[in-house]
């Protein structure tokens, strides 16, 4: 073959594999084959700058470079799946009741609230996050609903946008983990862990499907032989820096951040009210990319 045509053939292979390359390749990169590094995750997104489950409170977590983005989902009376943390919408944006007795087009009468004024911002679909996050950020659906019709809508929804490597379906009861796998095998479902014998209750149920990505756990159970244990297998922990943690920083820059490194050494994803704090904490002791 002429060497002139080899390169230009090889020079535009390079050239189309540059252009399929997303940025949510590098977090999943990371997620998977660095444990070493610690993840950092958006509660409820970055919610001290904007209303909690927005759409520029998801945007503004993608622009800070967060590693996750952590959303709940609840569905309306016209069977919508809607990204809001409380069933009811009083907290949320001043209105009485709950989502259930609304449908979609009824919720968006009412803007979401920032410290108590409303926004121009409104709840937002399901369907309007995988949207906006498509190929720039891993995200956590915290599901909320406990509809069997509700989850399989959810799974259709990651897998028509072709989303499943950068999604973490989170359930709150593991047992329901082998079920969900059963429906796509390429979504990756984190179980909630209450207790010791839960991770080794789901580390059991991983022989079967094959290992979890990772188990949400919590400081009442922590131990550093039983976290190395689970990450030496490949699976990262979660720990959450909500509350005690949290608070602690908030008061005093790094000292809620500090704690949380001694009470949980390993865990190597943590969800936190200040993704932009922790991000920058990490990087600094070299425990981020």
């Amino acid at each position: 073959m002429n060497r002139l045509l080899l390169a230009t053939l090889c020079a535009g292979a390079l050239s189309v594999s540059a252009q399929q390359k997303e940025p949510v390749d590098d977090i999943i990169n990371e997620f998977y084959h660095h444990p070493e590094h610690i993840m950092v995750a958006a509660h409820r997104a970055s919610h001290n700058k904007y209303p909690e489950n927005s759409l520029v409170a998801v945007k503004e977590s993608i622009e800070q470079g967060i590693d996750v983005v952590e959303i709940d989902l609840h569905e309306t009376k016209d069977h919508i799946l809607v990204v809001m943390h409380d069933a009811t919408i009083t907290r949320t944006t001043g209105k009485p009741g709950k989502i259930k007795d609304y449908t979609y087009q009824e919720l968006l009468q009412f803007p979401l609230l920032f410290n108590g004024q409303p926004t121009t911002e409104k709840i937002p679909t399901f369907e309007q996050v995988l949207q906006l996050t498509k190929g720039r950020i891993i995200v956590d659906v915290d599901f909320k609903e406990e509809s069997e019709s509700a989850a399989k809508q959810a799974f259709a929804q990651i897998a028509a946008h072709g989303m499943e490597k950068q999604v973490l379906f989170f359930i709150y009861d593991h047992h329901q983990a082998l079920i969900l796998h059963s429906w796509n095998p390429r979504i990756p479902v984190m179980p909630r862990a209450h207790s010791v014998e839960e991770v080794a209750e789901i580390q059991q149920m991983a022989t079967k499907q094959g290992k979890f990505p990772v188990i949400h756990g919590d400081a009442s159970f922590y131990s550093d032989s039983l976290v190395k244990s689970v990450t030496a297998g490949g699976t990262r922990v979660w720990m959450n820096a909500l509350g005690k943690y949290d608070k602690l920083e908030s008061a005093n820059e790094n000292a809620g951040f500090d704690q949380l490194r001694k009470d949980a050494a390993y865990a190597n994803v943590i969800q936190t009210d200040y993704p932009e704090k922790l991000l920058a904490y990490l990087r600094k002791k070299g425990l981020h990319k």
